[in-house]
């Protein structure tokens, strides 16, 4: 999935000619703390909330309160997971998404984001979560899986998790088995270290209502 699948009609970009005053107004409408700014049809920056409440007359258009601003983008053709990525680093909750000639062509919301890695990703998948210790140097996902499908199990979805400070990788596997004691006893003979499991027992019902909770908030 890219960045252009993620650009909602339901957010309306700012012009440079737009009061501060009519900018917080459209953040509450719309529930987001940033939003895009178009000058002449162009991107200039992403505007926050904090940035106009830290001003004193918000009856003054943008391009008069503010000198520049922060651009943070992304092209139309950007994994989601880059959009992700943009989000984090940038704590925005708004991403703007351009062509490869810097023009405008939308933008997406963390909320829009969610909802659609919710809807399509493993989250919806019936089965379980094993989380595995890994030395960095000792990982390979080939023979993670290899352990997994010799019980008759296949992998729905993995990340890795790591720390700078740290040889270790965290390695969480959501698996479609809601059983995973055969599974776990396995990677056990092979001496991997496993951190937690949520399965049948304690899990399901619980991951279900958080993915429903999930599920009711994005709908609000």
């Amino acid at each position: 999935m890219i960045a252009k699948d993620l650009i909602t009609d339901e957010i309306p970009p700012l012009t440079h000619a737009d009061t501060g005053e009519v900018a917080l107004r459209w953040m509450d409408e719309f529930k987001v703390s940033h939003l895009p700014v178009l000058k002449n049809g162009n991107f200039v920056g992403l505007i926050s909330e904090s940035d106009i409440l830290d001003k004193m007359d918000l009856e003054e258009t943008l391009d008069v309160l503010f000198d520049h601003l922060p651009r943070p983008y992304v092209l139309d053709t950007a994994h989601i997971y880059e959009v992700l990525y943009k989000v984090s680093e940038h704590k925005i909750s708004v991403v703007p998404v351009l062509d490869k000639l810097e023009k405008y062509v939308g933008c997406t919301s963390v909320h829009d984001i969610l909802s659609m890695v919710a809807s399509t990703g493993s989250i919806k998948e019936h089965g379980a979560i094993l989380v595995l210790e890994v030395n960095q140097i000792d990982y390979s996902l080939a023979q993670i899986a290899q352990i997994v499908e010799s019980n008759n199990a296949r992998i729905l979805s993995s990340y890795i998790m790591s720390s700078p400070d740290s040889t270790k990788l965290e390695v969480t596997l959501k698996i479609n088995k809601t059983e995973l004691d055969s599974i776990i006893r396995t990677f056990e003979r092979y001496d991997y270290v496993i951190s937690a499991s949520y399965q049948k027992s304690d899990f399901n019902d619980d991951i279900q209502d958080r993915y429903d909770s999930l599920l009711n908030f994005l709908k609000m």
